[in-house]
Order: C-alpha cells, then structure tokens, then sequence
C-alpha cells in the first residue's frame, strides 16, 4: 500500500514541467489506487469471498474512473483561471505602462505650448513688444496654441471615457457614405493648406449599425492621421464596401510606409513612432481612439503598408 504513494512522488517528478491538469489527476490517480490498494489487503485479511470482492472492485474502480473525469475538468477549469489571470495581469502591466507612457506625452505636449503662451503673455503685458504686427502675431499664435490643447484635453477625455468603460452608444442605421463626405468636407480645409488630395469614392457605400457621432469621430481621426503624414502633392484615398460579414472603409494615405517594428504598436496610446515627434503632431491619442471606438461599436481595425504608404481599414457590423 505504501508504495503507491512512492510511485506517485517518482511520478510526479517526471511531471514537473506538465501542466496542471495533469497534476491534479496524478493526485487523484494517487488517492484512488492507495485506497483500493488497502481495500486488497483488508480483503485479504478478512477473507472476504470472492463475489463481494469483484462487487467492491467495480465500486471502486467506477468511483476512480468518476474522480478521474472530474480532476480532469476541475484541472482544465483551474488551469484556464490560471492562464486567464496570468493574462490580466500582462494586461495590467501593459496598461500601467501606457499610462506612464500617457503621462510622459503629455506633460510633454502640455509644457511645449504652456512655456511659448506664457513667454509671449509676458511680453504683451511688460510692452516689449508694441509694434501692431507683432502683437497681432503673438494673438495669432497664442489662440492657435489655445485651440491646439482644447484638442489635446478633448482626446483625453474621449479616450478615458473609453477605457472606463463609460463610453454608451446609441446604434442605429447610419448611411457610411454620409459620414465620410461629412468627414472628407470637414477635412478639405486641412488637406488644402497642405496641398493634399482627398479622394473619396461617391458611390457604392453600405448601410451600418452604429453610432454616428463616434463613427464621424472615427473617419475624422483617421482623415487626419493621413492628411499629416502625407506629403504635399500626395493624395489621401477613401474606399469602402461590404461583404458577408461585415461593411468595411479603408484609408489609403502616402507617407511612406511604416516600419514593420512599428505596425503592432500604431494603435497603442501616446506612440507615434520617432519621426513624428514634431510640435503639432498631436497627442499621439488618435489612432487610440480610434481603435477604442471601432471595438465599441464590436467592428475592427487593421492597419497595413501598401506601395507608397499605408492603409487603415476599418470594419463594421452590418444592420440587423
């Protein structure tokens, strides 16, 4: 009787490296043979005849076979909590990392700005500067810097709504090809001072199931994104479509591609890669916001380089 627990032990050595399930089955395997193992030796002792013995073998062989199948589901049960708290606590760590990340940003894109207002404030106020021109330049820029963070403040707004999960849309059917030419007229003006080209196709856009002020915040970001990256002369392309599954519009702009390092990490907040790291270049929370609403709405966001730029590719529920 004793040496079932020692092969146990030797088992459970050769087991190190399994998983869980297995563990917990060994265990149970251990307990289930220790008691039949004593079972055979009282049996024997006491003379039990054979009937009764064949009788308390099936008993305890159907007893084993049923702690068995139940180790093996609590193990798989246990197992998958296991994985699944490992996982939230990668995604807590990747979470607090983007926060750090967050905080970093945008102290940065804050003190930029605050330092240029307050130097030029000060120079209104102690008349250094007097000349009409100047003081109108120095309005100029001061209320550009104003509208520049209002945009910052609404993102963070926007995307703390979202990863709160206090986000609450109101999902109806919404014509897609209304919101991109709504987004691509809001845009022109942009596009224009950098003389970039919007291209939109004008028919052939599906019906979708979602919310149209954060379907229009959506393009718009992602409109804007294109237009910033994209080069004077370039063109910005917007196409759209449906198939089985789902309506789905793309966003084809000409900046050159990204690093294929970077592609993972497009989505993720405050990143905008080396080279974008330019004043007005925004807060780095666009696309994460993008993203955060697009997986509101239950749709998708993939981003891929094409020749000669990149492609945002946006899918959505169809309406039901």
């Amino acid at each position: 009787m004793l040496g079932v627990p020692v092969l146990g032990v030797v088992a459970h050595r050769f087991l190190r490296g399994a998983s869980i399930v297995w563990h917990i089955c060994l265990l149970v395997a251990v307990c289930v043979l220790t008691v039949l193992a004593g079972i055979v030796a009282v049996a024997q002792a006491m003379f039990i005849d054979e009937h009764d013995l064949q009788v308390l073998f099936i008993v305890v062989g159907v007893s084993g076979a049923v702690s068995l199948a139940i180790g093996w589901w609590l193990g798989r049960r246990l197992a998958a909590a296991a994985m699944w708290a490992a996982e939230a606590r990668d995604k807590e760590r990747a979470a607090e990392a983007n926060r750090r990340d967050l905080v970093a940003w945008v102290s940065h894109d804050l003190r930029t700005p605050l330092a240029g207002m307050r130097a030029m404030a000060e120079a209104l106020e102690d008349k250094v500067v007097v000349d009409p021109e100047t003081v109108a330049e120095y309005h100029r820029r001061i209320r550009v810097e104003t509208d520049r963070m209002a945009g910052l403040v609404d993102d963070l707004f926007e995307l703390s709504r979202i990863t709160a999960g206090a986000l609450r849309l109101s999902l109806a059917r919404v014509s897609l090809g209304d919101v991109i030419s709504d987004a691509v007229a809001s845009a022109a003006p942009i596009a224009a001072a950098r003389r970039v080209r919007l291209v939109a196709a004008e028919s052939g856009w599906p019906v979708v199931q979602a919310s149209e002020p954060e379907l229009a915040r959506i393009v718009s970001n992602l409109l804007r994104n294109a237009i910033r990256y994209t080069p004077s002369d370039g063109t910005v392309t917007v196409s759209g479509g449906r198939d089985e599954e789902a309506a789905w519009f793309a966003v084809t702009d000409a900046c050159g591609g990204i690093p294929d390092t970077d592609l993972p990490r497009v989505f993720d907040v405050a990143f905008r890669g080396e080279a974008a790291r330019t004043p007005g270049s925004g807060g780095g929370l666009g696309l994460a916001i993008v993203r955060g609403l697009v997986e509101a709405h239950r749709g998708a966001v993939a981003v891929s380089n094409v020749e000669g730029g990149c492609q945002f590719v946006v899918r959505l529920p169809l309406p039901v």
